[in-house]
């Protein structure tokens, strides 16, 4: 049987994976490092050793980086001839030729390895190169993580030389330590921290593309603050104010499907989707299935009651409505984003609002108007009801706020009246 005489200490190591007609393929397997994550319970905060020698030390879990490079090179697992054996014998001096060769690469660029030795890459074009070819729903925050590292850039006196051009191995940890300070200075619920795992998400990519050797955002925490609802809520008296108010937009549409996600929870990038193959008037539903957990969760489709007033905002289709025609004609985010501003100081109300603030808006009404938690996170489709019990804090902010509002308690001082004997 044909081996490979590998070496413990060699990086990248020649391996041989079996193949069904009798031959091996052989590939280069290089070690690119470890890195550590603190590991956290439900509340965020980080899990210590409760025995043993580590006991009181705080838990990492450790994850080893790996690259394959396949070499298009072969041998047979059970030479039978001498030709054969001939073959495997030149084919694996060749595999170590080049393993060897690389090991060498591996050496010189170990500050910042890569097999592709083109170091002028500016990071802020590969981010918007990356951009520009990327098909999923959350482009948007993808792209404001982009402008918010300019900024972070442009803002600060230590790093603003990098502002028009840096390479992904200058991005240092601590660079990362203070723009994660930064995010969380001018952002505010899960803004920040939602935005800090799109950057890295990128700087993974530029890791596969072997511009980096480590992630420099690895083990860096930012507390999403899922328990604390940052949001502003429209209450159910404004949600009857803003929908009196004539919106008077060039897509009546809007008015529409924004009353739907006050409604129903549903987010922008669901509603936009929605076709009226989705609704079964006949039982009052409506099922779709979520951009944000399509083909990652198996609570990504939610299954959503309808009453009549509901089926009345969607409207009926006519006979010859395509099932595939959507349900609302929606310009982008940004779009509307202005629309329902300009709708909201119109109405008179004077709160923040964003087309996502109608999902908290209806959980928040949910919750209030009696339903359980179980019940809400079913109807958001949530897998579990740990991102449902912010809205419960929610409610009890509300409560609190309501019975502040009663004012101070005034009691007129009384003089105390004696028996007389």
């Amino acid at each position: 049987m044909a081996r490979i005489d590998n070496r413990n200490k060699q990086n990248p190591k020649l391996l041989q994976a079996e193949l069904s007609d009798g031959r091996a393929s052989l590939y280069l397997e290089y070690y690119l490092g470890r890195s550590e994550t603190p590991v956290l319970d439900d509340d965020g905060q980080q899990v210590l050793y409760t025995e043993g020698a580590m006991k009181g030390r705080p838990k990492f879990k450790v994850k080893h980086a790996r690259k394959r490079e396949n070499l298009n090179l072969y041998i047979w697992v059970h030479p039978r001839s001498t030709q054969e054996r001939l073959q495997n014998k030149n084919t694996l001096a060749l595999a170590e030729k080049i393993r060897f060769e690389r090991e060498q690469e591996f050496l010189m660029h170990r500050e910042g390895y890569r097999l592709k030795k083109d170091r002028s890459v500016n990071f802020l074009d590969y981010f918007q190169k990356y951009l520009d070819n990327y098909t999923k729903a959350d482009v948007a925050s993808m792209k404001t993580a982009l402008t918010k590292f300019k900024r972070f850039l442009e803002a600060s006196s230590k790093y603003d030389i990098f502002r028009q051009f840096i390479r992904a191995d200058q991005i240092t940890k601590s660079m990362m330590t203070d723009f994660a300070e930064y995010l969380q200075a001018n952002g505010r619920g899960e803004g920040p921290a939602a935005t800090f795992h799109r950057f890295k998400k990128v700087l993974r990519v530029a890791m596969e593309d072997e511009l980096i050797r480590k992630n420099p955002c690895d083990g860096i925490i930012l507390i999403r603050g899922e328990n604390v609802l940052k949001k502003e809520i429209l209450l159910p008296d404004e949600i009857n104010t803003l929908l009196s108010t004539p919106c008077n937009c060039k897509y009546p549409d809007i008015q529409r499907a924004f009353a739907l996600s006050l409604f129903t929870g549903i987010r922008f990038c669901d509603v936009r989707r929605l076709r009226y193959r989705d609704i079964d008037y006949t039982a009052q539903t409506l099922k779709f299935q979520q951009s944000k957990t399509r083909d990652r969760s198996n609570h990504s489709w939610v299954l959503m009651p309808l009453n009549d007033h509901l089926l009345t905002l969607i409207g009926q289709p006519s006979d010859d409505t395509n099932p595939d025609a959507l349900l609302f004609n929606l310009p982008s985010y940004a779009s509307c984003h202005d629309v329902i501003l300009r709708w909201v100081e119109k109405a008179g109300i004077k709160k923040h609002i964003s087309w996502h603030c109608a999902r908290h808006s209806f959980a928040v009404n949910v919750l209030n108007g009696g339903a359980n938690i179980k019940t809400l996170a079913s109807l958001l489709g949530h897998s579990g009801i740990k991102h449902t019990e912010k809205y419960t804090r929610a409610i009890d902010s509300l409560r609190q706020d309501a019975i502040n509002s009663l004012g101070n308690i005034i009691i007129p001082q009384t003089t105390p009246t004696h028996a007389v004997k």
